[in-house]
């Protein structure tokens, strides 16, 4: 939930005396050849075109230490202080080192709240080094650093188009934290608290390759930012506008009304439909659903008050604790059934996952519409965390430390086995054609093909 305010064969028995002519092999050997071309496709299962072990590469060494699996590369990413390096390597034919970087980290002040961890994401032919909000932007090519911002840089699908957003505060609002006063504290974008909510909030869209901005618009007070395609959608305390994120121009706009004495307090997409809180003072108590494209309004319901062990449902819209959780249909929000009571969800790869609540071992993969379980995920330990879009990836443990390997594919209703690790293995994760984990050797990284 997120909150304005606070602001994943057989030989012949017999060999005859004379060869016979070439003509009369010519139909048993086409016969032969489907034959065996049929049964080394159907053994493929425990074949190398399956599972394919590339290589290893260097771990990141030093304190902050982190790895990201993006496309068919991996980004290490290292150092402490005032410094972090970030090292490339390409995955195929096998992993080799392309570039490395160093730039400056994010030094916290004694008025700013450290948020957000380093990350890299590739978009375009530009890479985005992340520290905390602090965002530095190179060539995917050469590792060579075109800009840097103070804030957050959100990339939009096509690889040209950055969004960054800043709150301008008013004067004498920041928050004393020697003071320790209570009361609601509204964070910038560089993680800065204030006693008073911001003036304006300032969103840009950003060229990725040169830094220069593209086009600016500015709304009052707080917004939530939602990325839905090329476009964005922006929650703001009075309004819902839908923007070209290219051009910055409106393409839909409506007045966000008060219902009663609540007004929007926060807003995300949610399995493609644009949820909006309405509360008071930093509490939802209402929720109410609109069309991304239309924004007609759809529904709204009451907000149920969960106190003690509030449930996990990811990406899916739920309602009630966890004793009566219910999975709801997020267009017309009507219950569409009801999850079990011990159990984490979320939405991935066309199912619902089901968890252990607070173990993150899978327990099942059920439909979403009807809750009915379509794939069994009993005896795999754990679920990888995988990139958006990517298949369901699962791992078990097998004697020695080893791990095998599962993918399960959208259409296919099913575990498929892929291969195992030679050695012990931990802290994975996958994306649509390979698997990297943290073994004896290193960053250890293996093709499937599913």
């Amino acid at each position: 939930m997120a909150l304005i305010e606070l602001d994943l064969t057989a030989r012949p028995d017999q060999t005859p005396t004379a060869p016979p002519p070439a003509y009369r092999y010519r139909l048993a050997g086409l016969i032969l050849a489907v034959v065996l071309v049929c049964a080394l496709g159907g053994a493929a299962p425990g074949g190398s075109t399956l599972w394919r072990y590339l290589g290893a590469v260097p771990p990141p060494g030093g304190a902050e230490t982190q790895s990201r699996l993006v496309g068919d590369r991996i980004y290490t990413i290292s150092g402490s202080g005032g410094e972090r390096v970030t090292t490339a390597f390409a995955l195929e034919p096998k992993p080799h080192e392309l570039w490395t970087v160093r730039y400056p980290g994010r030094v916290i002040g004694p008025d700013d709240v450290g948020f957000g961890g380093v990350d890299a994401r590739q978009s375009g032919g530009t890479v985005l080094l992340s520290d905390g909000p602090a965002t530095t932007v190179v060539d995917a090519a050469t590792g060579r650093i075109r800009w840097q911002s103070e804030v957050a840089i959100t990339p939009l699908p096509g690889g040209h188009v950055g969004i960054a957003q800043n709150q301008v505060f008013r004067d004498g609002t920041l928050y004393d934290q020697d003071s320790g006063d209570p009361g609601l504290l509204y964070f910038s974008s560089t993680g800065q608290p204030h006693v008073e909510p911001p003036v304006r909030t300032e969103v840009r869209g950003i060229d990725l390759v040169s830094g220069d901005t593209r086009w600016t618009t500015a709304l009052p007070g707080s917004v939530n930012v939602l990325t839905s395609g090329a476009d964005l959608i922006v929650v703001a305390s009075d309004r819902l506008e839908r923007i070209d994120g290219g051009t910055g121009a409106i393409r839909r706009q409506i007045t966000l009304p008060k219902i009663g004495a609540d007004r929007p307090v926060g807003g995300e997409l949610v399995e493609g439909m644009v949820l909006i809180y309405y509360g008071q003072s930093g509490s939802a108590d209402l929720d109410v659903v609109y069309a991304p494209d239309t924004f007609a309004r759809l529904w709204q319901r009451a907000t149920p008050e969960v106190l003690l062990d509030p449930p996990v449902c990811g990406k899916v819209l739920c309602s009630g604790p966890r004793a009566a959780l219910d999975v709801l249909d997020p267009a017309t929000g009507r219950t569409r059934w009801r999850a079990p009571a011990t159990a984490d969800l979320d939405l991935v790869g066309g199912y619902v996952i089901e968890s252990h609540a607070n173990a993150l071992a899978p327990i099942r993969l059920a439909d979403p519409v009807t809750g009915a379980v379509r794939v069994d995920l009993a005896g795999w330990n754990a679920e990888i965390t995988g990139a958006t879009g990517s298949p369901i990836m699962l791992r078990k443990a097998l004697s020695a430390g080893r791990s095998a390997f599962g993918v399960v594919l959208a259409d296919r209703d099913k575990v498929q086995v892929l291969g195992a690790s030679a050695g012990p293995v931990s802290e994975c994760s996958s994306n649509h054609a390979y698997v990297l984990c943290r073994g004896n050797d290193g960053l250890e990284i293996w093709a499937y093909r599913p």
